[in-house]
Formats: C-alpha cells, sequence, structure tokens
C-alpha cells in the first residue's frame, strides 16, 4: 500500500473539548493537515518525548514501555494510522526484533502510537483514504492584526448551511489560524458535502 508519510506540527488545547489537546499532523507534499483530538496525559508525553533534553523525575508509561522495548531487543520501525471511524482514528505500531528481523504489529491508540513513535524517531504514516476523510488543505498565510477573532466570528453549527463556498473556506482559513482544529473539521465536513452534491 502507498503510504504517505506524517509530521507532527504541533500540540495545541482544543476550543470545544474540555481537557483536551488537538496533535496536528501533515502531509508535507501536500501540506494536508490531520487533526487528531488527544488527551491531557497523551499531550505531556508526545510534548516530552519531542524534547529530547527533559526527563520527568520518573518514568512516564511511555517511556517505560520504551525501555521494555529495548530490552526486548526490539525497534519501534514506524506507527501507521490506517482507518478513521466515526471520527476515531484506528493505529498500529510496527516493530522489529534486531536479533532476527521477526516483525511484530500491535495494534494502538493514535495518542499512544505517536508517543511512542517520538520517542524511537519512527516515521508516521497514513493512508490517502485517510488523508481524504479527516484532513484539511490549507496554506497559512500571516493573519493580519485587525483581522477579527475567529471566536467572535464564527456562526453556530446550524447556520454553515446557509454559508456561501467562499464563506466557508474564510471560516476555515480563520480556524487553523486561530488553532481550533474541531472547528475546522465541522467546516472541512459541510464543503466536502457541498461537492459531494455537486459532483
Amino acid at each position: 500500500m502507498d503510504y504517505k508519510q506524517l509530521i507532527i506540527r504541533g500540540i495545541s488545547y482544543s476550543q470545544t473539548q474540555s481537557g483536551a489537546y488537538a496533535l496536528l499532523l501533515e502531509h508535507e507534499e501536500t501540506h494536508i493537515k490531520l487533526p487528531v483530538v488527544i488527551g491531557n496525559f497523551e499531550a505531556q508525553s508526545i510534548s516530552l518525548g519531542l524534547e529530547k533534553d527533559i526527563h520527568p523525575p520518573r518514568p512516564l508509561t511511555h517511556d517505560l514501555f520504551t525501555k521494555f522495548i529495548v530490552s526486548a531487543n526490539y525497534e519501534l520501525v514506524s506507527v501507521i494510522i490506517y482507518q478513521i471511524v466515526d471520527g476515531v482514528f484506528f493505529s498500529n505500531i510496527n516493530f522489529k526484533n534486531k536479533s532476527n528481523d521477526e516483525e511484530l504489529i500491535l495494534d494502538a491508540r493514535t495518542s499512544d502510537a505517536v508517543a511512542m513513535a517520538v520517542r524511537f524517531d519512527a516515521p508516521i504514516f497514513t493512508t490517502q483514504q485517510v488523508l481524504n476523510e479527516a484532513g484539511i488543505l490549507l496554506e497559512l498565510e500571516d493573519v493580519s492584526k485587525e483581522e477579527q477573532p475567529f471566536s467572535e466570528t464564527v456562526p453556530a453549527e446550524d447556520n454553515l448551511k446557509s454559508l456561501s463556498m467562499e464563506e466557508l473556506q474564510k471560516l476555515l482559513e480563520d480556524a487553523v489560524k486561530e488553532e481550533d482544529y474541531d472547528t475546522a473539521l465541522e467546516i472541512q465536513e459541510e464543503i466536502k458535502r457541498r461537492k459531494k452534491n455537486i459532483d
């Protein structure tokens, strides 16, 4: 299968889900962004994994699992986000035994899989289908200081249907600029629905 490699663009606080965060992944070639809602613990663990110089006084769960993998003479080869169902991403973690090249594939939550991948500097992949279903294609430009904050301009969800495609695209750009990826996904779904009806 032709997998698409993703890079981590950042983690931001979720605007719509209390206590949740949005992990933003991006396909570098097409600039399609894949926002994944994750919990507070996983957001912290991914951040610590990215900051190689910061070490907690006691090992986190992902650090403990990392040490176990290394002690068992395995390496984490890659993470594959292979499916999305009802807004939930499904991922596999691919391991390889250093002694005999035996492969091991484990099902995992995407947040846990990414937290492990950053500790091994392992690549993260997804499928074109996942990008088509949940990706946001958007080139970000500099935000003018005079522009009104997105939180004050976004309409209620019911009102999205009454907006033109141009207005929806502008709202989508504002949502991503404000790192409100939950709302951006809702707007993207409305845009996709309209394009599907046109086709």
